[in-house]
């Protein structure tokens, strides 16, 4: 069918949007199934008395999550690319779903944004803890040193002399860092408790992404649905 501008601007806005959506989608459950099924973690999912630990619950969210967005990509790739106002249908109250869920999320998080940082500082705890009993598992190291660079933190003590992970702590900016860098837990702690507006700021990002996809979706099938219109009064004219 035929689309105009606002139409073709849509469909492209939808390819990014879902492209953006399938790559955090594949690595987020990638993660969450790697950390469910590895050797060196599987054995805390089979101890009924750690099922509700703050690893178990992260593990969890991951797979859960990673999923959704790859059935949202899947509603959408193909709604937007074979133009079928089924699968539009079924993208948008996806995206609705998810724009409203991520609203509800983000004000919990920053009204409680000391117990979040809590919780997050607790699962990093299990992956480093993880990481030592292992003997330096290679793909907990790649989590923890991306973790590391994008907090300029180093493990649980930050002192990279006794540091068992120091092979994944970022490169030191001063002197001083070559002693002593700031300790991982603390610093998720703290961000997300003195930075809570920053980590808002992200929420707002995300809520924005969505709802314009959301009303290029909207968009996108009312074109489609004017045009089935105006092919089917064309064909009743003709015949």
């Amino acid at each position: 069918m035929a689309l105009d501008g606002c139409g073709v601007v849509c469909k492209y806005i939808l390819f990014i949007f879902n492209l953006i959506f399938a790559v955090v989608g594949i690595a987020l459950l990638g993660l969450g199934l790697w950390l469910r099924f590895s050797n060196s973690t599987r054995g805390i999912f089979e101890i009924q008395e750690l099922n509700s630990s703050t690893f178990v619950i992260g593990v969890t969210v991951l797979i859960v999550l990673g999923s959704v967005m790859l059935i949202v990509v899947s509603f959408g790739d193909y709604g937007a690319c074979s133009e079928k106002t089924c699968a539009l249908q079924v993208f948008s109250g996806l995206v609705a779903f998810l724009a409203g869920l991520e609203i509800v999320i983000g004000v919990l998080a920053y009204s409680k944004s000391d117990e979040v940082g809590l919780r997050i500082a607790e699962f990093y705890s299990s992956l480093y803890a993880l990481y030592v009993s292992s003997g330096g598992d290679p793909a907990i190291g790649v989590i923890l040193t991306f973790i590391h660079n994008a907090l300029h933190c180093c493990g649980v003590t930050g002192v990279k002399v006794i540091e068992i992970a120091q092979k994944t702590c970022p490169k030191p900016d001063g002197f001083m860092e070559h002693l002593v860098m700031p300790n991982c837990p603390l610093t998720i702690a703290t961000t997300f408790d003195s930075k809570a507006s920053l980590v808002m700021g992200l929420f707002v990002g995300t809520e924005v992404l969505l709802i314009t996809a959301l009303a290029c979706s909207v968009t996108l099938l009312k074109q489609i649905k004017k045009d089935q219109r105006d092919v089917t009064a064309y064909y009743s004219s003709v015949y």
